[in-house]
């Protein structure tokens, strides 16, 4: 009996091990790339993060804290221990403040897990004893102050980004264009902002709405053309691309502003007339050069290819 147990025991180790091992894969993979922003390393280990805008705050995934920490070949279970500890010690408004938020798992797809900001994973980690409590939170003071910087002073969002592109292989014109083009598409949420258009779902739909007109095909379909998954279509456009999308962004912000537009149907209204707008320069565009706009092209980076083989019959 105490050979199945221990059997069993060690069946359990094996596959905590693996879908460890799995996860540090899967990160090291996405963060060689520089595709996956919500991971951040600290000495190897990933701790996956998600930035609230509103609040101005980083959420960091328990678990993977207590992994680091402990070192936990099962860091879900010693947070199940840890939460029912500190509530039957009093500090259950600290286990209340760790919500839910869907963030990546190790297969890739969105789950939910308990997060904390900083202040919350410092109590967290006055009750984890651990040789790397302190290093961790030199760490974790600094990720917060460096993207708390950037809200007082968005000029170092600007060269981050910077940055980011030219270490993927972005040409100097490209990167230009790509922040001048966001420059625009931010007027154009701002006011979509204030004049009663919802965030989310809706700014989606007017975005699709404009993207239709000028391109004749939805986000979709384009991100579909260039063999994308997951990836920021703007991230992998053209120059003419580029330049295109942010002409019907600005005519349909000058048309939103001429004609007082509020609400999701009038400013569905503007996205369409700003849309036909840059579809026109782009049909122009293309009758003259003889060259399309809209394009499979993309940056990712060249799959290896499959060598054939031939079976003799």
């Amino acid at each position: 009996m105490l050979a199945i147990v221990a059997g069993i025991r060690g069946v359990r180790q094996f596959v905590e091990i693996e879908k460890k091992v799995r996860f540090n894969k899967f990160v090291e993979n996405m963060t060689k790339n520089k595709k996956v922003k919500s991971i951040a390393v600290f000495e190897n280990e990933p701790v996956r993060r998600v930035w609230d805008a509103k609040k101005e705050k980083w959420y960091f995934a328990v678990v993977d804290v207590i992994a680091v920490l402990t070192a936990s070949g099962n860091p879900q279970v010693y947070w199940r221990v840890l939460k029912k500890r500190l509530i039957d010690e009093g500090s259950g408004e600290t286990v209340t403040n760790c919500n839910g938020l869907k963030m990546i798992a190790p297969d890739g797809k969105m789950r939910l897990t308990d997060v904390a900001d900083v202040e919350t994973l410092f109590r967290l980690i006055q009750s984890i004893p651990s040789p790397k409590a302190e290093p961790f939170k030199v760490w974790l003071a600094k990720v917060g102050y460096e993207r708390l910087k950037e809200t007082t002073n968005p000029e170092l969002a600007v060269n981050r980004a910077r940055r980011h592109w030219l270490g993927l292989g972005r040409s100097v014109k490209w990167i230009e264009q790509r922040m001048r083009g966001q420059e625009i598409r931010n007027k154009l949420t701002d006011y979509w902002a204030g004049h009663g258009v919802e965030e989310d779902i809706e700014y989606a739909k007017l975005t699709d709405i404009i993207h239709q007109e000028w391109a004749n095909m939805t986000t979709g379909g384009h991100k579909q053309l260039k063999g994308l998954k997951g990836h920021n279509l703007r991230d992998h456009m053209t120059d003419e691309e580029l330049l295109f999308t942010a002409l019907a962004e600005m005519s349909t912000r000058g048309i939103a502003e001429k004609d007082r537009a509020k609400g999701f149907e009038k400013n569905a209204l503007a996205g369409r007339k700003g849309g036909k707008v840059a579809n026109r320069a782009k049909n122009d565009f293309e009758k003259l050069t003889g060259q399309k706009v809209v394009s499979g092209k993309n940056f990712l980076p060249p799959q290896k290819e499959l060598k054939k083989l031939e079976y003799k019959k």
